[in-house]
């Protein structure tokens, strides 16, 4: 079983009490409605998928409730670190 800090409750627990939110640090458009269909597609749905170190969001669901970023390995699936929504990209 997977042990994930949550940032903002400051303790590891349990995978099960998270859930996988997708890719980290995804800027939302400035102006969605002058988007083509086919730019709109491609924010929504084409995301990165590395082998190793990758940005990922996660949601602390039977806890605080919040959304965070982590930085995992997805080769290992070990955390390498986690920090809160919000913060820069390490």
């Amino acid at each position: 079983m997977l042990l994930i800090h949550c940032p903002y409750c400051d303790e590891q627990r349990a995978e099960l009490e998270f859930a996988y939110a997708g890719e980290a640090h995804i800027a939302r458009p400035d102006d969605p409605a002058a988007m083509s269909d086919e730019d709109w597609q491609y924010y929504l749905f084409v995301r990165a998928n590395p082998r190793g170190r990758h940005h990922e969001r996660w949601r602390h669901t039977h806890g605080c409730g919040r959304f965070f970023n982590a930085v995992r390995d997805t080769l290992s699936d070990k955390f390498e670190v986690t920090y809160k929504a919000g913060e820069p990209r390490r």
